[in-house]
């Protein structure tokens, strides 16, 4: 909880009652994103180490499964793929709002949110494992991108800025 409340005071009071009024709007999901969220950094460290904090190919799996594990999570509490795709696209929208980050590296995180619904989906009925297993392989294959790229030849890869060390 500490970290949550450190995270918000860095939000400025603007995107702090965008928050607000987001999960009044959907009460059910805000405990489910929580813990999807604690769930997809452990998981981010376990797997790539401190690297998925830079925008190298873990950070694209951060992301991605980022998008997955929530909308999986509020999945459980409300059987609408819609409604818990529109909240997984809004709170991580919300998200790389309320924490500015360069043009690119937001294009970049935005894109692999996207993939991350997307996978979501398209893998309803698999297993969490079996869905970091997809993630895993797509992440060897993800594509670096600069300014340069056009994003519609990237549609369905993940994608990232800087090479991991």
């Amino acid at each position: 909880m500490t970290n949550v409340l450190k995270t918000l005071n860095r939000v400025s009071l603007k995107s702090f009652w965008a928050l607000i009024k987001l999960c009044l709007r959907f009460p059910l999901f805000v405990f489910p994103t929580l813990f999807a969220t604690k769930e997809c950094m452990s998981t981010s460290t376990e797997l790539y180490s401190r690297l998925h904090y830079k925008n190298g190919p873990a950070n694209a799996f951060r992301h991605a499964f980022w998008n997955y594990l929530i909308a999986k999570r509020c999945f459980s509490w409300q059987k609408k793929v819609d409604g818990v795709l529109i909240w997984t696209k809004k709170i991580t929208d919300w998200h790389e709002n309320a924490f500015p980050n360069r043009k690119l590296a937001k294009k970049m995180d935005l894109h692999n949110n996207e993939i991350g619904r997307t996978i979501f989906k398209e893998h309803l009925s698999k297993m969490e494992n079996q869905v970091v297993d997809i993630l895993r392989e797509m992440t060897s294959k993800a594509i670096k991108i600069d300014t340069q790229t056009d994003f519609t030849l990237v549609k369905n890869q993940l994608v990232y800025i800087i090479d991991d060390e």
